[in-house]
């Protein structure tokens, strides 16, 4: 009993009150918090020190690249920068570009133009009647000059304050361009001198064409139409008196596709129609030109007057031109050649007679006084020789020019 009283009271001794073990763990909780706050405060004596050391160590660092950079500066390796310039937190901005000063560009001259003449573009107002159509461009090919025609009227020209009617047409001849010889088509520009028009029909009528179409001009889309100078070309034209007209055309090429094969050669054996008081000289010509259908085709002149068809077609056989079994067909193609030329000079005869008859006294005074002028090109050195080729010659209707400019 003694032995179990004393280790109870042995036990009580050792084991502390409540109130004790309540203080002891407050101390303890203490402690720790007490533990905690050195740690931290180690820890940020720690940082500082580490913070103080980098600081140190990128002072030291800056030191020496500034050292280094004023090395380079004194010796010339890197070029100073004005302290403004450098910025964002004192890092240094690139270099900037150097400017290259730009050479000026050397002021281009001025260009002249030479000023237009006032009649310069009269000569392409004539529509080339009876040029084909492929050739139209051909024309331009050559600076032909019609500064003849432009000074024919100004003052003291012949044709001067009159009033005029004008066509245009062309001339295939040989010539040497550019030290070549080549076939060339010659723009030529007929001026009559009328106060009426010369007529207002147009012939169609070619070797290749067996018949004679005498048509309206406008059937053909052509036309006498004003031709205003350039000094003129802002004003009113129904205020100017023009005194000059010229032959035009409103067909469009580009509309050409459009119409049949004998439509287009239409254009191609177009000639100016004229319809004079007096017979032209070569209007009785009993000469025919007959181009006989073979391959190649005999071309020859048949004399009614001098020639025997016989005789005339054994000299052809003789001279190895025409075959021999095609002699009786060649005398019957020439009869019909000639019966067909009289035939139209009895019909051109009656036809004048019938104008001369229906004409008043002021439109048979102005056929009886109109003249032709047939206008070539300029020499220049741009141009070819054509003082050979100029021919009085127009056409058929008009025959021969009585002024050859």
């Amino acid at each position: 009993m003694r032995r179990r009283k004393a280790l109870a009271n042995s036990r009580k001794r050792k084991s502390p009150p409540p109130e004790e073990e309540v203080v002891s763990g407050g101390v303890e909780a203490r402690q720790e918090e007490e533990e905690v706050q050195s740690g931290a405060v180690e820890t940020r004596q720690e940082e500082v020190q580490t913070g103080v050391v980098e600081a140190r160590q990128e002072d030291v660092q800056s030191g020496a690249v500034e050292a280094r950079s004023l090395e380079e500066v004194e010796s010339g390796a890197v070029e100073t920068r004005p302290e403004e310039e450098v910025g964002n937190g004192g890092v240094p901005e690139p270099p900037a570009r150097k400017r290259t000063r730009k050479t000026p560009k050397p002021e281009a001259s001025p260009e002249f133009f030479p000023e237009k003449r006032n009649l310069e573009d009269l000569w392409q107002a004539a529509f080339p009647v009876g040029t084909e159509w492929e050739n139209m461009d051909k024309l331009g090919e050559i600076k032909w000059d019609f500064s003849n025609l432009e000074s024919a009227f100004e003052e003291g020209g012949a044709l001067h304050g009159k009033t005029v009617y004008m066509f245009g047409c062309t001339e295939p001849q040989l010539l040497v361009v550019n030290g070549e010889q080549k076939v060339t088509l010659i723009p030529i520009v007929v001026v009559v001198d009328s106060p009426i028009p010369p007529s207002d029909k147009i012939g169609i009528k070619s070797v290749q064409r067996a018949t004679e179409e005498i048509i309206p001009m406008k059937a053909m889309k052509m036309a006498w139409v004003p031709y205003i100078p350039l000094e003129d070309r802002l004003s009113q034209v129904d205020r100017l008196k023009t005194q000059i007209f010229t032959l035009g055309c409103t067909q469009r090429r580009s509309a050409l596709k459009l119409l049949k094969i004998e439509r287009v050669k239409q254009y191609d054996y177009c000639l100016p129609y004229f319809q004079p008081l007096k017979a032209d000289e070569d209007e009785d010509d009993s000469v025919v030109n007959i181009m006989f259908p073979l391959e190649p085709p005999i071309v020859c002149d048949f004399d009614w007057e001098l020639d025997e068809y016989e005789e005339f077609t054994d000299e052809l056989i003789k001279n190895e031109a025409l075959p021999h079994d095609k002699k009786d067909e060649f005398m019957a193609f020439v009869r019909e050649q000639v019966k067909e030329r009289k035939k139209a000079q009895r019909e051109a005869k009656q036809a004048r007679q019938n104008a001369i008859d229906a004409m008043d006294d002021k439109t048979k005074s102005a056929f009886e006084n109109m003249k032709f002028y047939k206008f070539y090109p300029v020499q220049t050195p741009d141009t070819p020789d054509i003082s050979n080729v100029k021919v009085p010659y127009i056409n058929r209707y008009y025959g021969k020019a009585h002024f050859v400019m």
